[in-house]
């Protein structure tokens, strides 16, 4: 069993968004999901610790966008040499390698569902509208601007256009629970995802001069 413990060495605490607070969040929630869905938990665990070890900073754009694969192949250094069976390798790097948003491969095993359910979790409710502001802030956008409709549908800004932390919400955060796999995470994104929309609509009404 991959621990707590033995992964913390494999994080920095860089960036506030994916560092190893958000690796034992993910865990906590990736292992409560798996055991109320009868899922392999030893291998959700795994893979929801291992899941960002590779090129979590974020002012390395190219290893960002490739961290999945990154850090599958890092998962697979790891479990081999600790012994893991070849079969059960695979399915954390399935896991690894499916849990993005942006990337085009979605999960197909109950693990590497709850995986990319656990991670997405933790990008809405409070944790993700801290997780947002603080990317806002680190990569020196601001918290709000009013995104183009060429935005809203490419997810890519336009000349002269800001990706703010509304942006942010409005491409990305608001339609996670929609991608969500599990019934689990369904029920816990409720709250979560009420929380998020009442505070980015405040936002944005006290953004344009409103209550």
């Amino acid at each position: 069993m991959v621990t707590l413990e033995q992964a913390r060495s494999w994080y920095t605490d860089e960036d506030p968004t994916h560092d190893f607070a958000h690796v034992r969040r993910v865990t906590a929630l990736a292992e409560r999901i798996a055991k109320a869905e009868g899922a392999d938990v030893e291998v959700v665990i795994a893979a929801a610790l291992l899941h960002d070890a590779q090129g979590a900073d974020p002012a390395h754009t190219e290893a960002r966008a490739n961290h999945h694969e990154g850090s599958a192949a890092f998962a697979g250094f790891v479990l081999e040499r600790d012994g893991w069976p070849s079969e059960r390798i695979k399915m954390v790097q399935e896991c690894i390698r499916t849990h993005r948003f942006r990337t085009g491969d979605a999960p197909q095993t109950l693990e590497a569902k709850i995986l990319f359910d656990a991670d997405k979790l933790d990008a809405i409710g409070a944790i993700g509208v801290a997780r947002a502001m603080a990317f806002a802030a680190r990569s020196g956008q601001p918290f709000f601007e009013e995104p183009t409709e060429a935005f809203l549908r490419t997810g890519k800004p336009g000349e002269n256009e800001s990706h703010s932390a509304y942006h942010e919400y409005a491409f990305k955060l608001s339609k996670l629970t929609e991608r969500l796999h599990t019934e689990t995470a369904r029920q816990l994104a409720g709250r979560r995802q009420e929380l998020m929309i009442e505070y980015f609509m405040q936002l944005r009404d006290e953004m344009q001069g409103g209550a």
